[in-house]
């Protein structure tokens, strides 16, 4: 298997096609709307692959979001859903994004 193409078991994304409509990483890539909350996906979704994006620049931004956001809301988030740990990254979230992580 190439690291360019999906596996065909990949997990189906959770949260994103509610907000919009997209059902695939490929297509949320390329919608910036989209892209901005992909950090949400990969916070609440702990079966997310993103190992064929890894070095994509705006996927290692939403994953380094993600990771703050799991530091600072981490005792609520699991109580709420249990999902395997991100790595603890104490830096400084943006409180602008609280609304969005909320309605999640």
């Amino acid at each position: 298997m190439q690291n360019d193409s999906i596996p065909s078991s990949a997990p189906a994304l959770k949260i994103l096609p509610a907000y919009t409509g997209l059902n695939t990483v490929e297509a949320i890539l390329q919608v910036p709307r989209a892209r901005r909350l992909l950090w949400l996906e990969i916070l609440f979704n702990d079966e997310l692959d993103l190992q064929p994006w890894q070095n994509h620049p705006e996927v290692q931004d939403a994953y380094q979001k993600a990771c703050q956001w799991f530091t600072t809301y981490r005792s609520l988030i699991q109580s709420v859903l249990p999902r395997v740990s991100l790595p603890l990254d104490n830096g400084k979230i943006d409180q602008r994004d609280y609304r969005t992580f909320a309605e999640a």
